[in-house]
């Protein structure tokens, strides 16, 4: 089994792990971060004298392919920045990581797509309701992750697996996908991850006259960071922050609101994909936000008992993996994994 460095950057993160030959696995993190360049340079100071056999990179976005992985060559590169613009909050740092570890390494890159995940999403999932001559369509995120709970998920519910299960991957950015056997059906993101529920910084799903009116008081770049850096929960707590666990211990009102106002969309879009399904089997939590806040988790299945999910109160406080009351719809708690998808795919990869 060879050495394999994987490198996962987010919107506010860097996550790496380091998996050995003889099956030990060490951890970086690096949180809440404005600017990733400083964080890359301690990993690799961390990592000191470690030759990796393989590098692989979450990539948010990988356009229109379809396969889960790709070793990068000059052209993959190129094409892998052709396409910033469809996530420019995200791929400019998944970029960094990759050319500092060319420069660092003499290994093989292997990037990894988010969106890979969600080609299995039929057409009613996929299509948006704008000319097809547009070119856009719905693309999904977070697909390592999903594809980490999916490949989890039997080993917890068994057959139960294969049903209705909604995900909802609750972190600075956040959606939500559905899965019907394991794979995914519909999820809440669209062409890029600004869509869909409420985020940190980021609106989710506008009214597009919304959109047409900010364009006209706004130049283009100053509406894209208002976009990606200005909206969301850090707009709906009055700029107080972005940050969930900041408003939860904040005793403002705004940052209440925030509070509530994330949780009741996080419930809408449960129900919104379990009647698309026709009632769901089981709901998962992952996600920082997902996995450690007993407070956004409770508020959001408060309303969901006639979906058959309630959720122990004790076991929900603890953070148990199964949180369901007894006669309850299971409701878990997983935690995000990106990095064992990526150590997965490239293993197996085929140089």
């Amino acid at each position: 089994m060879p050495t394999i460095l994987t490198i996962n950057s987010g919107s506010s993160s860097i996550k790496a792990s380091l998996f050995g030959a003889d099956g030990s696995r060490r951890n970086f993190r690096y949180e809440h971060l404005a600017d990733h360049a400083p964080a890359f340079d301690l990993l690799m100071q961390e990592l000191r004298d470690e030759q990796p056999c393989l590098i692989g990179h979450r990539f948010v976005h990988g356009g229109e392919i379809t396969e889960a992985a790709r070793c990068v060559n000059d052209a993959e590169l190129a094409r892998l920045k052709s396409i910033i613009h469809l996530a420019p909050l995200h791929l400019p740092g998944n970029l960094m990581g990759l050319e500092l570890c060319q420069k660092r390494f003499a290994a093989p890159q292997i990037a990894c797509f988010d969106t890979a995940f969600h080609a299995s999403m039929p057409e009613l999932a996929r299509r948006l309701p704008i000319p097809a001559s547009c070119g856009l369509r719905r693309y999904g995120f977070h697909g390592l992750n999903y594809a980490h709970v999916a490949s989890v998920l039997p080993e917890i519910l068994g057959a139960a697996a294969s049903g209705n299960i909604v995900v909802a991957h609750l972190g600075s950015g956040a959606s939500l996908c559905l899965l019907q056997k394991l794979k995914s059906a519909d999820t809440t993101m669209g062409y890029t991850p600004a869509g869909g529920i409420v985020m940190g910084t980021r609106s989710g799903d506008l009214d597009p006259g919304v959109m047409l009116e900010l364009a006209q008081r706004h130049d283009p770049a100053t509406l894209r960071d208002m976009v990606f850096h200005r909206m969301g929960l850090l707009a709906l707590s009055d700029n107080e922050s972005g940050q969930m666990s900041d408003l939860l211990a904040s005793p403002g009102a705004s940052a209440q609101f925030a509070v509530d106002y994330f949780c009741r969309q996080v419930c809408g879009a449960i129900g919104n994909l379990a009647a698309k399904a026709g009632g769901i089997d089981a709901l998962v939590f992952t996600g920082g936000i997902g996995e450690h806040a007993a407070l956004i988790r409770e508020k959001i299945c408060a309303p969901l008992a006639f979906l058959g999910i309630r959720i122990d109160n004790d076991a929900n406080q603890a953070g148990l993996i199964a949180i369901n009351q007894t006669g309850s719809r299971p409701v878990l708690i997983i935690p995000a994994d990106e990095e064992a998808m990526i150590h997965r795919l490239c293993l197996a990869f085929k140089l």
